[in-house]
């Protein structure tokens, strides 16, 4: 789709939505769109009590003497209540609403926003925002669509009493939204098309926007001694893979450098540990977090971030062949740790572990904060409202928080200690791979803290009930959310740059 700005005026032709905040239903624009309409946009207006309540929508066919096809008019609600995420919200009502449904192109007016934390600007970038992220579908393997099934809207021209600016805050933000759509794409393919070459492929492509990009195969792995990341797929016929990829856009010498750290299990039967079969095919999805990291790392290039990252993701696939991994293993980490495989089901935490010794080998980041599909205990805590949150550093944690909250990708604080940490010592290994029943998605984490080195300030996200949604959200459709993407580029936006 594209967006456009440009000065507010009413157009000549065409179908028109106009925002209208609450108790500005009496402005002068209506009038002009009562005259187009031959009197009948305030003749709706009182029989519908239409006074611009947020998301209250008001639709009106004019006479045969207008060129306008529609006119729309759609609540915006109070001023006051606004917040940058709310109008991205009210953009995604445009597509979710259907409001541009069977037009090809499509003109929007914003109203004129008072706001402390919001003007002309802002609004209408926010509102094209939320607009583009929810104009998604994943739907290149349906070759009988329907035509009245497909979206014809391929252009929104939203006019602006400050069009300038809201172009120039857009394009950022388009720039990060494409972030976005890559990681859903990556999450929403099937197995048999990305395994772990092709999703080390489709990273490598980042070279394109100036990233470097290294991938290393099994042999490489092998002589840099990661047994933790091997060992999990040495069952399938997949080669397994560890992809670098290198943003250097901070301009100042001394500038800080965070790593980003992502679990790539292409597909997770669960190993000989294997899965029950329902619900199985969601599995797909158990590379989440590598597509999280990849679809931040192409918005950052996209962008021209000024902050020096690195982005490092495991690739594997969990299969039960023959010569899979057993429960009983114990294989040694790329750190010298060695591990007691007591479920290969337990496997992201495996691949992270050498992934994250590696960059901080290799790279010496000053901050590292890694996203995984880790646990199913994460739901049982979290639902899919929140992703887990787990740091060794309460300054870390707040500006994930914080990014979270700007942007929608929510996150809870869960706790870590000693305690935790003894419930995955092993009697015949240095540690094993799970402490239990109780307390999952916590072990889990403790088990990667065991792979920090140096007290380095350092963020585990687990993402299991964020990156696939069973259900629309008001900017994506159901299936993969891109969750994770918006939220890095944040915390780097405001903290690294």
């Amino acid at each position: 789709m594209e967006i456009t700005f440009s000065k507010k005026a009413l157009p000549k032709r065409g179908s028109v939505i106009v925002l209208i905040t609450e108790g500005d239903h009496d402005s002068d624009l209506v009038d002009e769109l009562d005259t187009a309409s031959d009197g009948l946009l305030r003749k709706a207006i009182k029989t519908e009590s239409f006074k611009g309540q947020k998301g209250k929508i008001l639709k009106v066919v004019p006479g045969a003497s207008s060129n306008l096809e529609r006119i729309i008019l759609y609540g915006v609600g109070k001023v006051a209540d606004l917040t940058p995420l709310k109008v991205e919200h009210l953009g995604g009502g445009i597509v979710a609403n259907g409001l541009g449904k069977n037009v090809k192109s499509l003109t929007v007016l914003t109203p004129h926003i008072e706001h402390k934390d919001l003007g002309d600007a802002d609004f209408a970038a926010h509102f094209g925002v939320g607009l583009y992220l929810r104009d998604y579908a994943f739907d290149r393997y349906k070759t009988k669509l329907k035509p009245e099934d497909k979206s014809k809207l391929t252009k929104v021209a939203i006019g602006t009493d400050a069009a300038a600016g809201a172009r120039r805050k857009f394009a950022v933000q388009q720039s990060v939204a494409d972030g976005v759509f890559l990681t859903r794409d990556l999450v929403s393919e099937p197995a048999n098309v990305l395994f772990p070459e092709e999703l080390a492929n489709r990273a490598s492509e980042l070279s394109d926007l100036g990233v470097d990009v290294q991938v290393l195969g099994e042999k490489q792995m092998t002589k840099l001694g990661m047994g933790s990341l091997l060992g999990v797929g040495q069952g399938s016929a997949r080669e397994s893979k560890l992809v670098i990829m290198n943003w250097k856009g901070a301009t100042k010498a001394k500038a800080k450098t965070l790593a980003l750290v992502g679990k790539g299990v292409t597909f997770d039967t669960g190993g000989i540990s294997l899965k029950p079969a329902g619900g199985m095919e969601q599995m797909k999805w158990d590379m989440g977090g590598a597509g999280a990291v990849v679809g931040a790392m192409h918005a950052l290039a996209a962008r021209k971030a000024k902050a020096n990252v690195v982005g490092i993701v495991g690739l594997v696939e969990n299969m039960p062949g023959a010569n899979a991994q057993r429960p009983g293993d114990v294989v040694t980490s790329m750190s010298g740790q060695t591990i007691e495989v007591i479920n290969t089901d337990a496997e992201g935490r495996l691949v992270l572990a050498d992934a994250l010794w590696y960059v901080q080998e290799k790279h010496k980041p000053d901050c590292i904060v890694d996203l995984a599909t880790l646990t199913g205990a994460i739901l049982v805590s979290l639902g899919h409202e929140f992703g887990g949150l787990f740091s060794n550093n309460d300054d870390l944690s707040g500006q994930l928080t914080q990014a979270g909250e700007s942007v929608g990708d929510l996150l809870w604080r869960m706790p870590m200690g000693d305690a935790y940490d003894k419930m995955i010592n092993s009697q015949i290994a240095d540690m094993k791979n799970v402490g239990g029943r109780n307390g999952g998605s916590i072990t889990a984490a403790q088990f990667l803290a065991r792979f920090i080195q140096n007290d380095t300030p350092w963020a585990h996200l687990d993402i299991a009930g964020m990156a696939w949604s069973d259900k629309d959200l008001p900017t994506a459709p159901k299936g993969g959310t891109g969750f994770g993407v918006r939220l890095l580029d944040k915390l780097i936006a405001d903290h690294f740059e």
